[in-house]
Order: C-alpha cells, then structure tokens, then sequence
C-alpha cells in the first residue's frame, strides 16, 4: 500500500501544478497560477505524512499488530485520491464512475478507522469533572 501512497502523493502534485501553471485554475493562489511558496507547502505535508506513516508502522511493531499502519495509510490515500480527482475536475478531465465509487469506498473505510476527537468544550467538562473526583478522593483520604 505504500507504493500506491507514494505513487498518488506525486500524482497528485503533479496534477496539482498542471492545474496551476497550465490551465491556471488553482484554488491556492489569488490569480489561479503557480506559486512556489504553496507547492513547497504541499510537499512538506506529503513528507510529514509520509513521516507519520513511518511512526505508525513502528507502533505496530511495538503493538505487534498492522492495523495501525494501515488504517493510516488508507486515510492519507483518500486524500490524496480526493486531491488527484479535484484536479482533474479543474482540468476538465472527467473522472470515471469507477473511480469515483473505488475513492467513496476507500472514504467509507476510512472513516470508520477515524479515532473521534472529543470537542474542547466536553474535553474541558470532562477534565474539571475528574479534577472534582480526584479532589473528592484526596479528601476522603486525609480524613482516614
């Protein structure tokens, strides 16, 4: 799975400057171009990306599993899938029903391997919430 990740990552940046210095339809720069400063950004974000595909399979080294790799991988490859038919679509180029369904089944997988990030308003309840607990227990054993 990680040559299909490497493969779309550069698909997409390629795609990605076709969009911008040919058909001049970039939704990154004011005037649709190319800019070097948001390709330079992009490939940072693919090498972080990489960087974390790295952390995760030697998590799943010390897990003894490969599901954590893998669920990463799947997810930074619908992204790039998602990028890739997004500019195409800014290119004219029609996307065929085969792909388009392959990417919403890779979506769909991906989502259900998402890990759920609590809001920042229940994520403070919660954390003032056991503070009051481990308050209530300090108490209950200074008493004892």
């Amino acid at each position: 799975m990680l040559e299909t990740l490497i493969l779309c990552m550069a698909l997409d940046y390629l795609t990605g400057m076709m969009a911008a210095g040919i058909f001049h339809k970039s939704k990154k720069s004011a005037e649709g171009g190319l800019e070097s400063r948001s390709g330079w950004k992009g490939l940072c974000r693919k090498g972080i990306s990489l960087l974390i595909v790295l952390v995760s399979y030697r998590m799943d080294l010390i897990a003894g599993t490969n599901f954590i790799c893998n669920a990463v991988m799947a997810a930074y490859l619908v992204n790039e899938l998602l990028s890739i038919t997004e500019n195409l679509g800014l290119m004219g180029v029609p996307v065929p029903k085969v792909l388009s369904g392959a990417i919403d089944l890779l979506r769909q997988k991906s989502e259900e391997q998402k890990v759920y990030q609590m809001p920042r308003k229940q994520k403070a309840k919660r954390e003032q919430l056991i503070k009051r607990e481990n308050e209530k227990l300090e108490k209950r054993e200074e008493k004892e």
